[in-house]
């Protein structure tokens, strides 16, 4: 008698386990394929339209955000998208690095070049703003 409230516990245990290891494996396949696919298998969403509204919300928070600054902090402002930049530069390495093909590493390469030109020419415009604040000496 004892025996049958044991084994009906342990069923239920191994019910349980099949459920969660199932969920486990939908929700790693979900991830597995991107986000796009995964917006794409949960509303039906195409992952293209999916990735361009998320482009485009990007265009509009930015050019809010960038507008909105006042002068004051623009060498500030200025001076963080100087090291997002060398963020990027970081990144184009990695992907000239570990890239399998030519045509990666070119990509890669040209990302390289216009996020070190990118980041030259904000630290040019940084040290110009910063000598307008100075007092001239007489």
């Amino acid at each position: 008698m004892e025996s049958e409230p044991l084994a009906d516990a342990v069923d239920k245990l191994n019910a349980a386990g099949t459920a969660v290891r199932d969920a486990r494996l939908s929700v790693e396949q979900l991830a597995g394929s991107g986000i796009g696919e995964a917006v794409h298998a949960a509303t039906g969403i195409d992952p293209f339209v999916f990735h361009l509204a998320i482009f485009v919300l990007a265009i509009f928070v930015g050019y809010s955000i960038v507008w909105s600054v006042t002068p004051a902090l623009h060498t500030p402002l200025m001076s963080l998208t100087n090291a997002i930049a060398s963020v990027i530069v970081v990144g184009a390495l990695l992907a000239v690095g570990i890239s399998a093909t030519g045509l990666s590493t070119t990509f890669g390469f040209v990302a390289l070049v216009l996020a070190a030109v990118n980041l030259v020419g904000g630290f040019l415009v940084t040290q110009r703003m910063l000598a307008m604040y100075k007092t001239k000496d007489r």
